[in-house]
């Protein structure tokens, strides 16, 4: 796997990191896959561990209504921001879009649902050794004294191996973890190459300098990719990890013995 992914990424500016787990066989292959990496949007995923994990211990529950508040909105990713201060939307409302539009607003109504220090319990307890949540989103105060939140592909490639597994807190919570995944629109890095009917579940990260996807790729044999870029040049990266995206389905596909 490495001499067909590092040929594509050899040259790419900054810090590169990819995990590859074929989840028939297990095999596993990864580069710089197990140390921090500023997460931007691909904390979201850990961020959703939390909120099931808070609702199967009966903290809150989907349906709890929050009201969304103009101080509240935040610029970029989601639909929120365009929406009327006063809506009153569900906390599945939140976590769906979340995921499925990468809400930034949405976001930041569920950690002060659940708390940041409940985020960071439920990361500890899954294991995840390089991801933390140390700041609420566009809080430019805690980014100025240096507190970011880090993930890392092998972390990633946990939590979806988790959900693939049926221990995303439950079967049931796993199933609809899946499920909001697959209806993910953001679609021009994992998603691009790949052929239409092979479904993939993902969430992708993007900020200044940076770039990310993780997700699951349902090939017969269904496997995991996670694809991490820091200090690099994003429009060459994307191109890139399109590529090997699509080398790593058509890889796992011919390997497959089913």
């Amino acid at each position: 796997m490495n001499q067909i992914i590092h040929p594509l990424t050899k040259n790419l500016a900054g810090t590169i990191g990819w995990y590859y787990r074929h989840l028939g066989t297990g095999e596993t292959h990864e580069h710089q896959a197990r140390q921090p990496y500023l997460a931007a949007s691909v904390i979201k995923l850990s961020i959703l561990l939390a909120v099931f994990q808070a609702m199967e211990e009966g903290r809150c529950h989907r349906d709890d209504r929050l009201v969304l508040q103009e101080a509240d909105k935040l610029p970029s990713c989601g639909a929120l921001t365009d929406l009327h201060p006063g809506l009153e939307i569900t906390l599945q409302d939140c976590y769906r879009l979340m995921i499925t539009l990468s809400d930034n607003t949405a976001t930041n109504l569920l950690i002060q649902r659940v708390g940041m220090d409940w985020v960071n319990e439920v990361i500890q307890s899954a294991g995840l050794s390089h991801t933390q949540l140390n700041r609420l989103l566009f809080d430019s105060e805690a980014q100025q004294q240096g507190r970011e939140n880090t993930f890392s592909p092998a972390d990633a490639g946990k939590l979806l191996e988790m959900i693939h597994r049926r221990t995303f807190v439950s079967e049931a919570w796993s199933l609809e973890a899946e499920a909001i995944l697959k209806r993910q629109q953001l679609k021009n890095k994992l998603r691009a190459l790949i052929p239409r009917q092979i479904p993939i579940g993902h969430k992708t990260g993007e900020d200044t300098d940076i770039t990310h996807d993780v997700g699951i790729i349902y090939t017969r044999q269904p496997f995991i990719l996670c694809l991490a870029a820091n200090g690099t040049d994003v429009i060459q990266t994307e191109e890139v990890f399109r590529q090997v995206a699509l080398r790593c389905y058509q890889y796992t596909e011919l390997s497959c013995t089913c």
